[in-house]
């Protein structure tokens, strides 16, 4: 059974990949870089600031912080524990494939689609009161975690993985977020 989904992930990442096109490798590079994101990173700290305070913000930064550490360090444990090879460094199916850009680490799970949705859905419970069309912020996963099939450099699975364990986490931190609020009296709830 696990050899058949491994087989259908491979035969989806083939077809995703050959989407691709020379003339738009440049951007998905520029996409796939998060310095790159940083003015939507900024106008959402705004955003909320505007919202919550100078005070709320930086709990919020810190726990962002922490957020992303977690589904860093748990992409690496599931990475370095898996070993499964990236497609770019797949033997069986790299000559098959758009190789834009190249990695040596481990593929199984995406760290950019785990931090990437983590963020994304604490945010967006943030934002949900606030803002009417906050739901417009899953499209940075969406797109940010494409980037790393169109380059090469991850399987279908890995970035759906990613995205489970992203929003798990998301959910998690929201909810001590919100404790945290509730306990310590610090204005949003």
């Amino acid at each position: 059974m696990l050899e058949k989904i491994i087989e259908l992930d491979k035969k989806a990442f083939v077809f995703l990949n050959s989407l691709g096109s020379e003339s738009f490798d440049g951007l998905w590079l520029l996409i796939t870089k998060q310095l790159n994101w940083t003015p939507l990173f900024l106008v959402v700290f705004y955003l909320l600031f505007k919202k919550i305070g100078w005070k709320n913000l930086f709990i919020v930064i810190g726990f962002l912080a922490v957020l992303i550490l977690v589904g860093d360090q748990t992409a690496n444990l599931f990475k370095n524990s898996v070993q499964r090879l990236r497609p770019c460094n797949n033997l069986e199916i790299n000559q098959f494939i758009r190789i834009v850009k190249t990695s040596h680490t481990f593929s199984f799970f995406s760290g950019h689609a785990t931090n990437s949705m983590a963020t994304t859905v604490f945010v967006f419970f943030l934002f949900r009161k606030y803002y009417k069309y906050a739901f417009l912020l899953f499209l940075f996963p969406l797109i940010f975690a494409y980037s790393r099939i169109y380059l090469g450099l991850h399987y279908p699975l890995d970035v759906l993985t990613g995205y489970v364990f992203g929003a798990t986490f998301g959910v998690i931190f929201y909810e001590l977020f919100a404790n945290v609020q509730k306990k310590y009296k610090l204005g949003l709830y």
